[in-house]
C-alpha cells in the first residue's frame, strides 16, 4: 500500500472542504433568493478552489505514467468511468421525477444519455480526470515546458463553448499537468516551508492580502469586456481575478498557498482535531465527493421550508457541515457493517486484471 504524505491529505481535505461549500451555498442563495454571508468566502476561494484539486490529482502520476496500458486504463480510466456510472444512475434516481415532470420519460432517457458526453451535476470533476490522464499519457514525450506553455495558452484564451466537457479541460488541465510536471518541485517546496514557517506565514499573509484585493475589486466598466462569460458563476463576483492571465497566475499562486498551508498544518500533532479532521477528509475526498449531493440537498430543502434559521450564510454553513458530516458517517457505517462498499471501493470484478483472468481461458478456447 502507499504511504500518504500528511501535507497532501490535508491539501486534499481543505480542497473538498471548498468544493462543499460553493455548491451549498450557491444552491441555497439560488432556491432563497438572496445572497448571504458565505457568498464572499465561496468568492475568495473561487480562483484557487479547482486549480489546486486538479494540481494535487497530477501529483503522483509520473510514479505510474509508464506502467503497461492495460494496467494504467484500469486505474486511470475505468475506475473512474465505474464511480461516475455509479453514482450518475443514483443521482438519477432523485432527479428522474422532476426531469420527466417536464420532458417525460423520453426525456430521462435522453438526459440520462447526454450525461455520458455532458458530466452531469457535481459529477464533472470524475468525469474530466480519465481525459487527463489519457492525454498526459500521450503526450509524456513530449517537452515538459512545451506542454505547460500550451495548456497555459488553452487557460488563458477566452473558450466558453457552453459544454463543460470542453471549457474545463481547456480551463483546467494546466493546473493538472503542472501537478505532474512539476511534482518535484512542489515536494520541495513543502518541505522548505515545513523548515521556515515563519516566512512562510508572511507569505500566506501576503498572498491573503493580493487574493482579497484581485477578487473583491471590481473591474471598471471599460475593462469588462475581458471578462468571461462565466464571470459571475461558481460564486465570482467580477473582479480582477476573472481576467485572462490574472486568473492563471491567481490559480497557480492560490495552488501553492494551500499546499504551504498544508505543510505547516501537517506539522502540527497527529492528535490536532484539525489536522485530524483535514487529514480524514483528505484521505476520503473521493467519499464526500460523491455522496454530498444528497445531504446538501435534503438539508437545504428543510432548513428553508421550516424556517428555523433565516439567516441565508448561516443556512449555507449548515447545509456545507451536513454535506461534508454525513457522507463521513455513512462511509463509517458501510466500514463497520460490511453493506454497501460497492458505493465507495470498487469491486473486484470490475478490475481488469481480475476481468481478463476470469475470461481468457474462454477467449484461448474459441480460438482454438
Amino acid at each position: 500500500m502507499t504511504q500518504r504524505i500528511d501535507w497532501v491529505d490535508i491539501a486534499k481535505g481543505i480542497c473538498i472542504i471548498f468544493v462543499v461549500m460553493m455548491h451549498s451555498t450557491l444552491g441555497v442563495e439560488e432556491a432563497a433568493g438572496q445572497t448571504g454571508w458565505m457568498h464572499y468566502v465561496v468568492a475568495f476561494a473561487k480562483p484557487f478552489r479547482m486549480p489546486d484539486f486538479f494540481l494535487i490529482s497530477g501529483l503522483f502520476l509520473s510514479a505510474v505514467i509508464d506502467r503497461p496500458w492495460v494496467r494504467y486504463l484500469d486505474r486511470k480510466v475505468v475506475h473512474f468511468l465505474y464511480f461516475y456510472v455509479l453514482w450518475l444512475t443514483i443521482q438519477f434516481v432523485f432527479k428522474a421525477p422532476g426531469i420527466m415532470a417536464e420532458g417525460g420519460v423520453s426525456g430521462v432517457i435522453t438526459a440520462y444519455l447526454m450525461a455520458f458526453i455532458e458530466p452531469f451535476g457535481t459529477l464533472w470533476f470524475i468525469y474530466l480526470l480519465p481525459f487527463f490522464f489519457l492525454a498526459t499519457r500521450f503526450m509524456r514525450e513530449v517537452p515538459r515546458s512545451l506542454v505547460l506553455t500550451m495548456l497555459a495558452i488553452l487557460e488563458i484564451l477566452p473558450i466558453h463553448t457552453g459544454w463543460i466537457m470542453i471549457d474545463e479541460f481547456c480551463s483546467r488541465f494546466v493546473y493538472f499537468y503542472a501537478g505532474y510536471a512539476l511534482a518535484p518541485q512542489i515536494f520541495r517546496l513543502a518541505d522548505w516551508v515545513a523548515r521556515h514557517w515563519l516566512a512562510a506565514v508572511a507569505g500566506l499573509l501576503i498572498w491573503a492580502f493580493v487574493e482579497y484585493q484581485m477578487v473583491f475589486t471590481p473591474v471598471p466598466h471599460f475593462g469588462q469586456s475581458l471578462l468571461s462569460g462565466q464571470a459571475w458563476m461558481a460564486g465570482g463576483l467580477g473582479g480582477y481575478s476573472e481576467l485572462p492571465l490574472v486568473s492563471l497566475f491567481l490559480g497557480f499562486l492560490g495552488a501553492l498557498a494551500i499546499i504551504s498551508m498544508s505543510s505547516l498544518l501537517a506539522n502540527l500533532s497527529q492528535s490536532n482535531i484539525v489536522h485530524r479532521v483535514l487529514s480524514y477528509l483528505g484521505a476520503h475526498s473521493i467519499v464526500v465527493y460523491l455522496a454530498f449531493f444528497l445531504p446538501m440537498a435534503a438539508t437545504r430543502t428543510v432548513l428553508l421550508k421550516t424556517g428555523i434559521i433565516t439567516d441565508v450564510g448561516t443556512i449555507s454553513l449548515l447545509t456545507m457541515l451536513m454535506g461534508i458530516i454525513l457522507p463521513v458517517i455513512l462511509y463509517m457505517l458501510i466500514e463497520k457493517t460490511g453493506y454497501g462498499r460497492f458505493l465507495f471501493t470498487r469491486p473486484q470484478w470490475t478490475m481488469t486484471e481480475q476481468f481478463q483472468e476470469k475470461w481468457k481461458p474462454v477467449f484461448r478456447s474459441k480460438l482454438r
